[in-house]
């Protein structure tokens, strides 16, 4: 019976690479805009640049009018990341950091003392954080453990950002099985991006925000690393956008969504480069100045909490007796792997505002997506316009 589950993992996979990668081929993402970003991409620039990460959504969208707590409309979601694969069981070197913490990433704690994260990281909206974490729970149960199940528990990593705007999300939609479906579609390749998972409902600099990806491939001398980011952003006020350093924000106005900076975003950063926990933690950090670049404050509303992971040393965490040999790359050289990561960070939240689409959602709130010729005109005139890459 499990072999034929994990058939039929595979077959849900392959079907969903094959829709995101048709996805990624029909939208543009920033580079082909003409939206200049510092650094070299990965073969996909997505965080399924880093070798074995796997990637999947529930994507939830249904009803339209006024707000029925329990009937909708629902506009939510959940995504899923794992950082060796879906039908992995051995844990990665991980850190964390909150820049502010009016959010929720559950299993935190035990990343921190542990030094390891154990199976996938997920991200859903606010109020369906519990369900999704028993889920996780649930799954791991099924498709197998580290440990003997006498001995055997787990302290899944569930994140969230605040979709009530557009969603019913006191209305609790988000099941068991959604968050079995999002773990379910995982796989590598490329990737959607925008109205997608746990980012459906997601608000961004008061233009429609969501999911977005990007990766950095570091050349051969600096080791040749890969160092990839998923977002899902939810924060910001209009006027403080900057994109490649155009005052985004200023020249394409709108309507007013908030008057505070209101919101939250999850930050999720893999690299395959042999880092130990502590290390991890300095390059979760880093996010900060991604976010900064494109003119977050991270005000009290928002929760910014990040993670990131490395795929090295595979089987360290396995070991329950044994001594370990780990490689570590030294401090020193860790430089490029920071830049990488605040390059990365920006244009994954970029990614995100280009691919999301207008969205209208519970009592006829609509929020708008970044047009894209404004974005296009409104760098020309800074002189940030690049070719389309």
């Amino acid at each position: 019976m499990k072999g034929l589950a994990v058939i039929f993992l595979a077959v849900v996979a392959s079907a969903a690479a094959m829709a995101a990668l048709a996805h990624a081929q029909a939208e543009p993402r920033a580079r082909e805009l003409g939206v200049p970003f510092e650094g070299t991409p990965g073969p996909l620039d997505a965080i399924t640049d880093v070798k074995g990460v796997e990637v999947g959504y529930r994507t939830l969208i249904s009803g339209e009018g006024k707000l029925v707590v329990g009937q909708g409309p629902v506009r939510t979601g959940v995504t899923a990341i794992f950082p060796r694969g879906k039908q992995s069981v051995d844990p990665v070197f991980a850190g964390w950091f909150t820049e502010n913490g009016n959010g929720e990433m559950t299993g935190t704690t035990w990343v921190q003392e542990s030094g390891f994260l154990y199976g996938p990281v997920m991200i859903t909206n606010t109020h369906s954080v519990g369900v999704v974490r028993d889920a996780v729970i649930a799954w791991q149960l099924k498709y197998g453990t580290s440990l003997p199940l006498e001995d055997w528990w787990s302290l899944p990593v569930v994140a969230e950002t605040w979709d009530g705007y557009l969603n019913d999300i006191n209305g609790f939609h988000v099941t068991t099985a959604d968050a079995n479906a999002a773990m379910q579609d995982a796989h590598g390749g490329a990737i959607a991006e925008g109205n997608v998972g746990g980012g459906t409902g997601m608000i961004c600099f008061e233009f429609k925000g969501g999911t977005g990806t990007a990766s950095r491939k570091l050349p051969d001398k600096l080791g040749g690393y890969t160092v990839g980011v998923l977002v899902q952003c939810n924060f910001g006020t209009r006027h403080l956008l900057r994109i490649a350093g155009a005052p985004v924000g200023y020249e394409i106005t709108g309507k007013k969504v908030w008057d505070d900076d209101t919101g939250s975003i999850i930050v999720v950063v893999a690299t395959d480069a042999p880092l130990l926990p502590s290390q991890m933690q300095r390059i979760a950090k880093r996010v900060t100045l991604g976010l900064g670049r494109l003119g977050s404050i991270s005000g009290d509303g928002s929760g910014d909490i990040f993670i990131a992971f490395s795929t090295a040393n595979p089987g360290a965490g396995m070991e329950q007796t044994k001594v370990v040999t780990v490689q570590m790359l030294p401090n020193d050289r860790m430089d490029s792997l920071f830049e990488a990561t605040v390059q990365a960070t920006e244009e994954a939240v970029v990614n995100a505002l280009v691919a999301a689409k207008t969205l209208t959602g519970a009592d006829g709130h609509t929020v708008e997506a970044l047009p894209h010729e404004r974005l296009r005109e409104v760098l020309k005139r800074y002189n940030r316009l690049a070719e389309k890459q």
